[in-house]
């Protein structure tokens, strides 16, 4: 069935972070430097220069300085980059007064992040009145810049992602259209890597069978895809190298399925430096964890630790718990044992040579607080019923293991002594 045609923008802070610090900067010392007009960065540590940068200017980036790389490293291609520390109250500050200027366009908001949003306009303008859409992302750029100092890009299209990969095209302060019919000109020629979803590991798993564009991706048969990265994944990369989506713009965000937190360490941990540096910071996660559990009234029942390799790849491990929990004491102690195996059990991280640059702590399975006592009965009831269809599965499969192997030695006497001399049961 064809999908209705929508009006979807995608709107997108141009360097966020560094933006927002660049504004905070020059209201405290309005003599300063525009952080934006120099070669600087957010992130890590500024006084011992540790730490990844997490944003960086445009002159930043003529020098080949790139988000996630370690401080030290984007110091040697920029001596002269200009270190400022990270302020989420500043950044908080700044979306919120973005997303009610984005409010008085629509009420189909979704934001996606602190920097980021989603808007549903075809309410307000005509999917045939493309010049109109243009001309409501310029409304749009203008008032951010001049009501609040920063820009904005605008990616706009007929569905979510095809606006999201708009917004990404040339930055900053501009306007971009992705509408189905431009795919083939302006995003199969991407590399596979900058199509939306599609993760390094993705991405290095099509290079290994030719898939280096999006477009590559597109003319793949989808036996291919799944194949490579399994049902799911190899579905969605076909659909999304085809431009087909049909996430809708939802205005409220669905109920939390869990709660986490995590933090980027000030330097890398590895075992030597774990004792001091790592279990504090798995301490004060899981505190805040369990404080935003006992706030929202919820408990949950699986565990979840995380964390992030010096070469930016994630690893976890997470249990279910026998019961029910909001206690900081439960969470953590049950995030150190997950954390011994991950990093300095046999095959550990630790013992593999790897460090680590960001720990995660999180809770799911979760339920409200007054529902706990009834989830406890069900839990077991369900656990008793999962004991007894396990077991009735060996049976099963024990029961076939026989069979096979009494069919087997009857081919071989039939083989051997002629057709017939033995018969198998029905």
């Amino acid at each position: 069935m064809e999908q209705e045609e929508r009006v979807i923008f995608h709107v997108d802070v141009n360097s966020a972070f560094l933006s927002w610090s660049a504004l905070k900067r020059l209201e405290e010392d309005p003599g300063s430097v525009d952080l934006r007009m120099i070669p600087s960065a957010v992130g890590g540590d500024v006084k011992t220069r540790h730490g990844v940068i997490t944003a960086k200017s445009i002159p930043a980036k003529k020098y080949g300085v790139q988000t996630g790389e370690p401080v030290v490293k984007a110091l040697k291609k920029c001596p002269q980059l200009v270190l400022v520390p990270s302020d989420f109250e500043t950044y908080r500050k700044y979306s919120r007064a973005m997303m009610e200027i984005l409010a008085r366009y629509t009420p189909l908001l979704q934001q996606m992040s602190i920097d980021e949003a989603f808007l549903d306009l075809t309410e307000r303008i005509s999917p045939r009145d493309r010049e109109g859409a243009l001309e409501l992302a310029r409304q749009i750029r203008d008032t951010v810049r001049q009501e609040l100092g920063f820009t904005v890009n605008v990616g706009i299209s007929s569905n979510k992602l095809l606006a999201k990969m708009a917004s990404d095209f040339q930055k900053p302060d501009r306007t971009h259209t992705l509408y189905p019919e431009e795919v083939p000109a302006k995003m199969w020629p991407l590399p596979i890597n900058d199509l939306y979803g599609c993760g390094k590991q993705t991405a290095q798993k099509l290079q290994l069978v030719g898939i280096n564009t999006i477009g590559d991706a597109a003319a793949a048969d989808l036996e291919l895809l799944q194949t490579v990265l399994g049902e799911r994944t190899g579905l969605h990369i076909h659909n999304s190298s085809k431009g087909i989506s049909r996430s809708k713009v939802t205005p409220e965000r669905e109920q939390a399925k869990s709660v986490s937190n995590e933090r980027t360490l000030s330097k890398d941990v590895d075992r030597d430096n774990y004792q001091s540096e790592g279990l504090p910071v798995i301490r004060r996660l899981s505190e805040k964890v369990a404080e935003r559990l006992q706030k929202a009234g919820l408990v949950g029942q699986t565990v979840t630790f995380q964390v992030k390799s010096a070469d930016f790849d994630r690893y976890s491990r997470q249990t279910t718990l026998s019961g029910m929990t909001d206690r900081a004491e439960e969470i953590e102690a049950t995030a150190l044992y997950l954390a011994d195996h991950l990093l300095n059990g046999p095959e550990g991280l630790f013992d593999k040579g790897l460090s680590i640059r960001l720990i995660g702590v999180g809770v799911s399975r979760l339920t409200g607080r007054q529902m706990q006592q009834m989830d406890l009965f069900a839990w077991a009831e369900q656990n008793e019923q999962e004991e007894e269809e396990r077991k009735a599965a060996e049976k099963r499969l024990a029961a076939r293991a026989r069979q096979e192997k009494l069919n087997a030695m009857m081919d071989q006497i039939n083989g051997r002594f002629g057709s017939g001399t033995v018969k198998k049961g029905k």
